[in-house]
């Protein structure tokens, strides 16, 4: 509860700020003094709230007719603020080619002017002085803002309508080859269904997960590999929605480990309902998958945000990774791709991993590189190789742009 509430304190000091700058560009530089200023600064001040309302209810108070409303909004808001962003440089351009298009009369220096003196003996003003000008033109200025406010609101709603369109419809199914030395030759094309960041949740229920269980079954894997962030809530609020997993289908077993979002919403719980629901959950530990006369260590750790929770056991990659037989490849699940440099210390061929979304708003990746070693598909760190899968679903606003949700067949190869 603690990191929740420090979380929406953070963003709703960061989104006043934004809906600030937001209310500078759209209502103040568009409007003049009057009921449209009044109004568009009361719709200003209900949207900067929503925005902390909407992560309250949903996370804290578990409410969720907020949910569309508000995420929806941030993802508006987002975009709004790119866009505008990327205006500033053209549109200060223009504000000055209108400032300068007044002319403004240059004072001389050559001699001094000649001074008239009336009938009444007053001094007159020299007949050639320059009369005082503005140096812009409050009209175009004001259709400079309101163009500049009109191209904004359109491209960030085509943008983000483009990007709920993405979210909510199918994933897409990703395949990837990945030659691991270790790797016996009688296993060679072993298959793992990999999905990550399914985010059960206020706006996605049983429907999403059964239709993402029904693609990974037809793929006829060998492994299935949950790898975090499954949920958005408690047992109690999301355990129906849960329940299509039940019906995963695999030869040697489906495997879960869990994601930073399980210790939001009750790990402890949320491991026990997924071990009912068939999956083993990998916490710190290793499972041999023997398999066409070959053996395959599959380890899984926990999240590294369990570290400080007091609810479950932190990251161990000692316990899952040492004493085993290094002859043998080792295939890593672990929610985060910094979990990485970790990992390549303990010899893992491959990790596998989720988190990051892909980015799922673009330029959001950016800051998602500052990061994470891999952000998207297959990277290489220490020697350890990376996938990261962008995730199924989404995590607060139903939009994606640039990372399209997606399911991952990875095969594993022979050199």
């Amino acid at each position: 509860m603690l990191a929740i509430t420090g979380f929406v304190a953070t963003l709703t000091l960061i989104t006043g700020l934004i809906h600030f700058y937001l209310w500078k560009r759209l209502v103040k530089d568009t409007t003049g003094p009057g009921r449209w200023r009044k109004a568009g600064s009361i719709v200003a001040l209900v949207l900067a709230l929503l925005v902390p309302a909407t992560m309250i209810t949903t996370r804290a108070v578990g409410v969720f007719w907020l949910a569309w409303p508000g995420y929806l909004w941030l993802a508006l808001m987002f975009y709004l603020l790119v866009v505008l962003l990327l205006l500033e440089v053209p549109t200060a351009v223009a504000k000055l080619v209108l400032r300068r298009r007044a002319v403004v009369a240059e004072p001389t220096t050559a001699a001094p002017e000649p001074v008239l003196v009336g009938a009444a003996g007053a001094a007159d003003p020299p007949a050639a002085a320059a009369v005082n000008q503005p140096d812009h033109d409050p009209a175009r200025r004001l259709l400079l803002a309101r163009g500049a406010a009109i191209f904004a609101g359109l491209t960030a709603a085509g943008v983000t309508g483009y990007g709920v369109r993405t979210a909510l419809g199918p994933p897409q199914l990703d395949r990837v080859q990945i030659p691991l030395a270790k790797l016996p030759r009688s296993m060679d094309g072993l298959r793992i269904a990999t999905v990550s960041d399914i985010h059960i949740g206020p706006l996605n229920g049983p429907e999403h997960t059964q239709r993402i269980v029904a693609m990974i079954n037809r793929l006829d894997a060998d492994i299935v590999a949950v790898v975090g962030d499954l949920v958005d809530g408690s047992v109690a609020e999301l355990g129906e929605a849960a329940a299509p997993l039940r019906g995963l289908r695999s030869r040697y077993g489906s495997f879960f480990v869990t994601g930073n979002h399980e210790y939001y919403s009750g790990v402890e719980e949320w491991v026990r309902e997924v071990d009912r629901l068939g999956l083993r959950v990998l916490q710190n530990e290793r499972q041999e998958i023997r398999a066409r006369g070959g053996v395959l260590d599959l380890a899984g750790v926990n999240d590294v945000t369990a570290a400080g929770t007091g609810v479950a056991a932190p990251a161990d990659y000692a316990a899952a990774l040492a004493d085993r037989d290094t002859t043998r490849p080792v295939v890593l699940l672990a929610h985060q791709p910094v979990a990485a440099h970790e990992a390549a210390k303990f010899g893992v061929d491959l990790q596998l991993s989720g988190h990051t979304h892909g980015g799922q708003m673009v330029p959001f990746n950016l800051a998602v590189r500052l990061q994470h070693p891999v952000v998207s598909g297959l990277g290489e760190v220490d020697g350890t190789k990376v996938y990261v899968t962008n995730g199924a679903g989404f995590w607060g606003p139903p939009v994606r742009v640039g990372a399209p949700p997606q399911v991952t067949l990875v095969e594993l190869r022979t050199p």
